[in-house]
C-alpha cells in the first residue's frame, strides 16, 4: 500500500505499530491522513483511532478491515475512522480514498487560514471575505470610517452592502449612536416621504400623533438609505436640501429641525447612467458620492466561497438544530464554479435548504436543492457538451426577473420582494424588456 501511494506523488512514512505512531505525532510528525490496520501487535487500530480522535481531531483516518467484516467496518466508525477499506485492498481504491481525505484535510486547513486572515485582516465579523478585492474594500473602509464623510456603496443585488455600511458606522466614532437602515425601493412614494422626514399630528389621514422619521432617529448616529435610485424626483430635492443645510421639516409641519448624522446610500444601479438619462439629480449624485466602496459579485472573487459556507453552515447548523460538520470538495467545487446572480445572498439561500434537509454530517452534491437545479443555477460538471455559457449580467438579469414573475403567476409585488428590489424597479425593468403589458403601474395579480 505505501508503495502504491508513492507511485501516485504521495510522501508515505510507515510504523510497525499503534505506539509508533502516536510517538511520531507527539514528536510533531505532520500528517494529512491517517491510513492504519486493525489488527496490530499491542495498540490495535481501534484503539489508535479513538486516541488520535481526542488529540487530534482534524485528522482523517482511514481503517483496514477484514473483507465482509461488517462488525469490523461499523466498530471502526464507531471509534473514529472516517471511512474504511476492506482486504485485499485494491490500489486504484485506496487511491480515490486517500485522496478524498487529503481533499477534505486541505478544505479544513484553508478555512482555518481564512479564518484567521478575516480576523486579521477585517476585525468586521460580519463580512466574510480574504480575497484580494475583499481586502482592497476593507482598506478602504478602515481609512473612511472615522471620516464623518458621505459614502455611496455600489454593488450588485445580493453583495453585501448593508454589512459593508454597518461596518463604516460601527468603526466610526458614531458607533455609540443608532444605525438605521431604510430601503427606498420598498415603500411608496407617498409613504416614503413621512419615513424619512416624520409627521406632525393630523398631516394625513390616520397620523393621530407626531412621528419621528428616519432622519431624526439617526441623529448622532448614521443613516444608510439603500436603492436610493429609487428616490422620486421630488424626494431627491428635499433630500439633497437636507445633506446641505443639515434640517428637515416634518410632513404637515412648518418648524425646522436641525439634524446630525451620517450619510451613507447605496445603489445596485449605475446612477451616472441614471444621471443622463435624466432620472436622478447629478447635483444630488455628486453630493452623495463624496467617496465611493464599490463590492465586487461573487463570481469575481470565488476563492472567498468555501469561508462563506463555512460561515452559513455554523449560522443555521444552530438555528436549524443541524450537526453539517463538512462539505464534500465535489459540491465546493461546484459552487466556486457558478455565476452567482444573486451574489452572497443567493449563495446562503441555497446553504439554508442544504442544511435543513441534510441527512447527515456531510453536505455533498446530492444535497443541493432540486428547484435550484432546475432554474439552471447548477449547470453540473463542465464538459464540451455543456450549454452553460457566460452571459452578460443583463441578459441574467432579465432572465431572473421573467422566471421569478413567472414563479410568481404574474403577482410583481411578490416578484419584486423575491428578487429584493423595488416594484417601480420591475416595473421600470418590464417596460424596457417590453414586458409591462396594459396594467404597467399594478401589481399582477
Amino acid at each position: 500500500m505505501a508503495t502504491g501511494l508513492r507511485r501516485a506523488g504521495w510522501q508515505v512514512r510507515e510504523f510497525d505499530g499503534g505506539e509508533e505512531a502516536l510517538a511520531a505525532l507527539r514528536g510533531g510528525e505532520a500528517a494529512d491522513v491517517l491510513l492504519t490496520d486493525v489488527r496490530m501487535p499491542g495498540m490495535d487500530g481501534y484503539e489508535l483511532a479513538r486516541t488520535v480522535r481526542e488529540s487530534w481531531p482534524g485528522l482523517p483516518i482511514l481503517m483496514v478491515t477484514a473483507f465482509g467484516d461488517v462488525d469490523g467496518a461499523v466498530r471502526a466508525l464507531q471509534n473514529g475512522a472516517d471511512d474504511y477499506l476492506t482486504k485485499p485492498v485494491n490500489l486504484v481504491e485506496l487511491r480515490r480514498r486517500v485522496e478524498i481525505q487529503l481533499d477534505r484535510t486541505n478544505l479544513t486547513r484553508v478555512n482555518r487560514e481564512l479564518k484567521t486572515r478575516i480576523e486579521t485582516l477585517t476585525g468586521f465579523d460580519q463580512i466574510v471575505g480574504a480575497s484580494p478585492v475583499m481586502e482592497r474594500v476593507f482598506e478602504r473602509v478602515r481609512v473612511v470610517a472615522p471620516a464623518p464623510t458621505t459614502v455611496l456603496i455600489i454593488g450588485e443585488s445580493g453583495t453585501g452592502k448593508e454589512l459593508i455600511a454597518n461596518a463604516l458606522h460601527e468603526h466610526s466614532p458614531r458607533a455609540g449612536g443608532a444605525f438605521i437602515a431604510l430601503n427606498c425601493g420598498a415603500i411608496p412614494g407617498e409613504i416614503l416621504e413621512a419615513e424619512l422626514f416624520g409627521h406632525e399630528r393630523g398631516a394625513f389621514t390616520g397620523a393621530h400623533q407626531r412621528r419621528i422619521g428616519k432622519i431624526e432617529a439617526a441623529a448622532g448616529g448614521t443613516l444608510f438609505l439603500d436603492e436610493i435610485s429609487e428616490l422620486s424626483a421630488d424626494l431627491q430635492v428635499k433630500l439633497l436640501r437636507v445633506i446641505e443645510e443639515r434640517r428637515i421639516v416634518r410632513v404637515g409641519g412648518n418648524e425646522e429641525v436641525p439634524v446630525d448624522f451620517r450619510l451613507v446610500a447605496a445603489t445596485n444601479r449605475e446612477l451616472e447612467k441614471e444621471v443622463t438619462r435624466g432620472r436622478f439629480r447629478p447635483d444630488l449624485y455628486y453630493r452623495l458620492k463624496v467617496v465611493t466602496i464599490a463590492l465586487p459579485a461573487l463570481r469575481e472573487r470565488p476563492e472567498d466561497v468555501a469561508a462563506l459556507v463555512s460561515r452559513f453552515i455554523g449560522q443555521f447548523n444552530q438555528r436549524l438544530g443541524r450537526n453539517v460538520a463538512r462539505v464534500a470538495p465535489a459540491l465546493l467545487q461546484e459552487l466556486r464554479r457558478q455565476p452567482w446572480p444573486g451574489n452572497v445572498r443567493e449563495l446562503r439561500n441555497v446553504v439554508e435548504s442544504m442544511v435543513l434537509f441534510s441527512r447527515g454530517e456531510e453536505l455533498t452534491l446530492g444535497d443541493l436543492p432540486d428547484d435550484f437545479r432546475r432554474g439552471g443555477a447548477i449547470a453540473g460538471p463542465a464538459t464540451a457538451s455543456s450549454e452553460w455559457r457566460p452571459r452578460p449580467m443583463a441578459e441574467l438579469e432579465r432572465e431572473a426577473i421573467l422566471r421569478t414573475l413567472e414563479f410568481t403567476s404574474g403577482h410583481r409585488a411578490k416578484a419584486a420582494q423575491l428578487l429584493d428590489i423595488g416594484l417601480r424597479t420591475l416595473q421600470r425593468k418590464l417596460k424596457e424588456y417590453g414586458a409591462g403589458g396594459p396594467d404597467d403601474e399594478g401589481d399582477g395579480e
